[in-house]
């Protein structure tokens, strides 16, 4: 699907027909262009076909889609589709002007279509139109279909037309022949690259970093409704998927409650985003900026064991934090507590600790949480929200839906691969034509020449190194960490949420960049029998691109991600 999303703005009878192609296991090979504007019309200063299906060895379609759930036509030739002031052009004409305009722009490119079947058909998607329809001097029968053809399957209706128009051409057309090798895969890739071609734009990378920047960190109309919520009420719970926002709004929440006089705290789970916000906070005064664990390891008095185990950290720690505070915590509690990354604390032991650190406790005091419930819990802490709403009886609850941070594509596809529901109501960044690169890679092979090329393919596309981030959700023995590529390892650093340095290339594990972004990913070492709660994981890696995202992803993993038609 060129583009591989459909925009929320799109009539609901054409976001029906995408997701039916988009989701079908039967267009293996099929380069179907979606909303393909026309320049150069045979009857007008512009236009737009709804959809070009490019089927190999069959032939070209160009669809015009009606979604309306009324269709008539009055004695003198006027069209009424809906609510939609009366037309004398017809449906058909606007599909065979658009499948002309098409052909005669190929054919100035030199596109060889002797061959080639190019045909037109309308798509009435709400009606039973090919039974209420009566028939017509004005179009085939077979170019007409309907609402049944959507519900019994998309693509055999296709299919059907396309069979049928040919037999059309071959008895009506001198000469035509249909040659099935006319319309290779190569040729459809062709014709596909001529109708919608990959360009770059003008725009140097300073300007696409301010641009960048600018979008990022500009609120919404939604995030100001967040914090207008937070002033009226006083134990707010923001939750949405990644990219809505959450940390800007945390920061931002600080802020306002130091400037009305308040002091608090600010804590968060993963040591790099801690490091993120200590840095964006800087100055701001009357705050406490850590994470959850360090905090308890001050209030413990206490050290890490050098080799602590998961039980230190889950258990024993939050225990000491509490009995410290049980003995000397009468000063702790401060004005406000904000956490983000919430999905990651809720659980007995931390909101016991958190308990002690707000004056009036969580179910009486200033408290102000931001959380991803939708997939983002990759450590597999139970129902956290439910614990939340039992401890906090006022907890009001914000729902964030707009994404922020990823361009539309990015966004899309982690949609789809995650299961999002309801997921992402909009995107406010503008799509810019790049498509996420997913690269299979066969098991237990070293991914150091992929990630190489994966790293040339950024810096080609204007990317810094330092803009780069690799990512893998393996703790010991990830590509970054293990490579011997000379070059490689001049190059690379582990991420330790600084400033990255110019000319190096930060790595992490995706669980200790949860938190953060980077405005281009390359994601290593994806497979899916390497790494427990691996769809949580393939999520929250893939939301940390704002631009670019490369992902290196073993073979039969990539089939079942995408549902075994990759």
């Amino acid at each position: 699907m060129m583009p591989p999303y459909c925009p929320d703005d799109a009539p609901p009878g054409e976001k029906a027909l995408f997701r039916a192609l988009a989701s079908s296991a039967e267009t293996d090979g099929w380069i179907v262009l979606h909303s393909q504007a026309i320049a150069s019309h045979v009857s007008q200063v512009e236009g737009e076909a709804d959809f070009v299906v490019i089927t190999p060895k069959h032939g070209m379609l160009v669809i015009e889609v009606k979604s309306h759930s009324s269709v008539k036509r009055s004695p003198d030739g006027q069209w009424k589709l809906g609510s939609q002031p009366p037309t004398s052009r017809s449906p058909f004409q606007q599909a065979n002007e658009s499948m002309h305009s098409i052909r005669n722009y190929l054919r100035s490119r030199n596109v060889d279509l002797h061959s080639v079947p190019v045909l037109n058909a309308v798509w009435f998607t709400s009606v039973r139109a090919r039974t209420m329809l009566p028939r017509s001097p004005e179009w085939q029968e077979w170019q007409l279909l309907d609402s049944e053809d959507l519900h019994t399957g998309a693509v055999p209706a296709i299919l059907r037309v396309i069979v049928a128009g040919i037999k059309h051409l071959e008895s009506r057309v001198p000469g035509f022949s249909h040659d099935v090798g006319g319309l290779d895969d190569a040729a459809a890739l062709r014709i596909a690259n001529v109708l919608r071609p990959k360009f770059e734009a003008a725009i140097v990378p300073g300007d696409i970093r301010r641009a960048r920047e600018t979008q990022l960190a500009t609120f919404t109309d939604e995030q100001y409704d967040a914090l207008d919520n937070m002033q009226h009420n006083q134990a707010v719970l923001f939750a949405g998927p990644a990219g809505t926002g959450k940390t800007w709004l945390a920061m931002e929440a600080t802020r306002r409650e130091v400037a009305v006089g308040r002091t608090g705290r600010v804590l968060c789970f993963n040591r790099l985003l801690g490091q993120r916000l200590k840095q964006q906070l800087i100055g701001v005064e009357g705050v406490r900026i850590a994470t959850f664990h360090e905090e308890a390891l001050r209030l413990s008095g206490g050290r890490a064991p050098s080799q602590a185990e998961p039980d230190f950290w889950e258990s024993d720690l939050p225990d000491r934090a509490i009995e410290a505070l049980l003995d000397h915590g009468e000063d702790e509690a401060a004005d406000f507590l904000i956490v983000d990354e919430i999905q990651d604390l809720a659980r007995e032991p931390f909101i016991d600790v958190l308990e002690f650190l707000v004056e009036g406790g969580l179910g009486g005091g200033r408290v102000l949480l931001f959380g991803d419930f939708e997939r983002q819990a990759i450590y597999e802490r139970g129902d956290g929200r439910a614990l939340l709403r039992d401890r906090i009886p006022g907890l009001t609850t914000f729902a964030l839906t707009v994404n922020c941070r990823n361009l539309p594509r990015i966004g899309t596809v982690v949609k789809k691969l995650s299961h999002m529901a309801p997921g992402y109501r909009r995107f406010r960044r503008p799509d810019d034509g790049a498509d996420p690169e997913f690269i299979p890679v066969p098991r237990g092979t070293d991914q150091s020449k992929a990630l190489t090329d994966a790293v040339h393919m950024l810096r080609a596309d204007g990317y810094n190194l330092d803009e780069i981030v690799v990512l893998s959700p393996l703790r010991h023995g990830a590509t970054a960490e293990t490579t011997t590529d000379p070059w490689l390892r001049q190059i690379l650093q582990p991420a330790d949420g600084q400033v990255p340095k110019r000319g190096r290339l930060r790595y992490s594990t995706i669980h200790a960049f949860k938190g953060l972004d980077a405005p281009a990913i390359i994601a290593t070492d994806l497979d899916a029998a390497s790494a427990p709660n691996f769809e949580a994981l393939l999520y929250v890696g893939l939301t940390r691109a704002t631009d670019r995202l490369i992902t290196l992803i073993e073979v039969q993993t990539l089939r079942a991600t995408y549902g075994g038609n990759a």
